[in-house]
């Protein structure tokens, strides 16, 4: 992913709070958060996942006037290609695993730039899918000022087959 501009805003991290069903004051009361140890609206913990919003080539925003697999198996008639699992075979691809580093709270007014970077890749057999291949991938985020406000590293795996019911 690579975000130019992300603009932090308090209705955006109200929306979002609100969107993962967390009431804590901290994320929309000024007042409130005015006396907390933070001294201000903060985002939530996962709020710079939103950034892909911001990413015009991220694969899953909509693009308007262009068919769009979305979330669901073919919820447009898009169809995957066989042999999508990226180890060569049949297989399939999940994200396994997402770590947040903060080095800072994320403020209204705040300004990110993402960059992602590859990681670490290893490989791992499986009994029931064959060869397991994980690769990690490192997204920094970086203030208006260039400062590193959060590293996120996030993990995919893919199968060589598709497992047997």
């Amino acid at each position: 992913m690579a975000v130019d501009k992300f603009p932090v805003e308090a209705s955006h991290i109200l929306m979002f709070a609100r969107s993962v069903g967390d009431k804590n004051e901290i994320y929309y009361d000024a007042d409130y958060a005015a006396g907390t140890e933070p001294g201000s609206i903060i985002a939530p913990p996962t709020f710079a996942q939103a950034s892909a919003q911001f990413d015009p080539d991220y694969f899953l925003r909509p693009k308007i006037g262009e068919p769009w697999f979305g979330s669901g198996k073919e919820p447009t008639g898009i169809k995957r290609e066989s042999g999508g699992g990226g180890g060569g075979g049949g297989g399939g691809g999940l994200h396994a695993e997402q770590h947040f580093e903060y080095h800072r709270h994320l403020k209204p007014g705040d300004v990110l730039t993402a960059e992602t970077k590859p990681g670490k890749t290893w490989e791992k057999e499986s009994k029931r899918a064959g060869k397991l291949v994980f690769s990690e991938s490192v997204t920094e985020y970086r203030d208006q000022n260039g400062e590193l406000v959060i590293t996120a590293k996030g993990v995919g795996v893919r199968t060589e087959r598709p497992v047997d019911s």
